[in-house]
């Protein structure tokens, strides 16, 4: 009979241990994600449902991206409910394959037209389409270099890196350091320079024309992402381009339809060839699940409300002026921002942590905190974004609660 060995005896790894180690350090250090759980009933926005442990309260949303409430606005609905009564409701798969849909192929060439552009491509969202568009530029164009601002959004960095382009990073906003990076390339090698309009964490606004006047000085193509923009700005809310007048001069535009525009998705465009090229070549694209088309049909029933309608808009840029001066004048430490954005300085993980949980669980205000890595240690802030539907009275009860929250927490008034 042949022995049977005994399996040697041995301690097997611990695997959970690394997840909790980091797990614990996320919470120490104050950047532990906790996510709310809101209900938006319809025509009721900014206010909202928190499910919370204790129960179903009522709270006011100060940090949606839904910068304009387009995601209820009527037309929207109606054009959604429409599509289901069409059966326009899930993709069928990939582009290529069963899920191309009439909405994909109007919603599309609308975007071009909003911007002035050839052709446009639709993607799941603002970050698919930043990651499939870099990627392929970069692999497209032979010993490309791309030089991105520092505080591009990890979408663009990331789209970047897998290009296997080189990348030269120049300091935010900063002409003349990215004049510096265009003279050390050669003329003839292809490069592309790829940056924000509005940076949605401090609210600044790129110098898109002077870097435009760079880019046809030293041969480079241009990238613009839009998506903190566009709806909120230009003429038919094409975005900073337009509003500054240059979106002609700008060769990729990059947007999101899940801000202003208040549904979900992203897009690119600009010259037919350029989306072609990332069309046939882009996986993100390619082996992604289409975008559901009653998603389509309400962004495109957005697009055309806010290309011939400037109420939402400029009503908004009022209330985010209002606040900043609110804010001002309480002595609360908010950021200046030409934009719509309004940011109110912590400085400290940990305690923008605490002092957001109370504004939720004391003063029924649900703004997030903004933390490490969406911005840099020691900034730490309060991002809050006033929209059309805020009112006065919701403005002036925010300032008061703050300030409340600063004293509780012994910060400097």
């Amino acid at each position: 009979m042949t022995a049977v060995l005994a399996a040697p005896t041995r301690t097997g790894l611990d695997y959970c241990a690394a997840f909790t180690k980091t797990l614990q350090g996320l919470h120490q250090e104050g950047r532990y994600r906790v996510f709310t759980e809101l209900e938006r009933p319809a025509d009721r926005f900014p206010t909202a449902l928190w499910h919370s442990s204790s129960g179903v309260r009522e709270v006011t949303i100060w940090c949606s991206n839904d910068y304009l409430n387009m995601g209820h606005h009527p037309k929207v609905l109606k054009a959604m409910q429409q599509a289901i009564t069409d059966g326009a409701t899930g993709a069928g798969g990939t582009r290529n394959i069963g899920g191309n849909h009439h909405y994909h192929v109007q919603l599309e060439q609308l975007l071009a037209t909003l911007h002035h552009k050839e052709a446009a491509l639709s993607f799941t969202s603002g970050w698919v389409a930043n990651l499939t568009a870099l990627t392929v530029i970069g692999q497209v164009l032979p010993n490309a270099i791309i030089l991105s601002d520092a505080e591009n959004h990890n979408s663009m960095i990331e789209g970047i890196k897998r290009s296997g382009a080189k990348r030269l990073i120049f300091k935010h906003n900063d002409l003349f350091d990215l004049e510096q990076h265009l003279q050390s390339i050669p003329f003839d090698q292809p490069k592309m320079i790829a940056f924000e309009s509005l940076y949605s964490m401090d609210g600044d606004i790129a110098p898109i024309a002077a870097i435009c006047d760079l880019a046809q000085k030293y041969n480079a193509l241009t990238y613009l992402d839009e998506v903190h923009a566009v709806g909120l700005y230009g003429a038919h809310g094409g975005g900073q381009a337009q509003a500054q007048g240059v979106e002609d001069r700008v060769d990729l535009i990059q947007g999101t339809l899940g801000k202003a525009f208040g549904l979900q998705g992203g897009y690119i465009a600009g010259k037919a060839i350029m989306i072609d090229a990332i069309r046939s070549l882009g996986a993100g694209f390619i082996f992604s699940t289409a975008m559901p088309p009653i998603i389509a049909a309400g962004a495109l029933a957005s697009i055309q409300h806010l290309m011939h309608s400037s109420y939402e808009r400029t009503l908004q840029q009022h209330q985010a002026r209002y606040l900043k001066q609110l804010l001002l004048e309480a002595n609360l430490p908010v950021m200046p921002s030409p934009s719509h954005i309004v940011p109110v300085l912590v400085g400290h993980a940990a305690v923008c942590k605490k002092i957001s949980d109370a504004l939720l669980e004391q003063h029924g205000i649900y703004v997030q905190p903004i933390n490490y890595p969406t911005v840099a240690k020691g900034t730490e802030r309060l991002r809050f974004t006033p929209s059309p539907k805020h009112s006065t009275a919701q403005l002036q009860a925010l300032v008061i609660a703050l300030r409340q929250v600063w004293q509780q927490f012994g910060l400097v008034l």
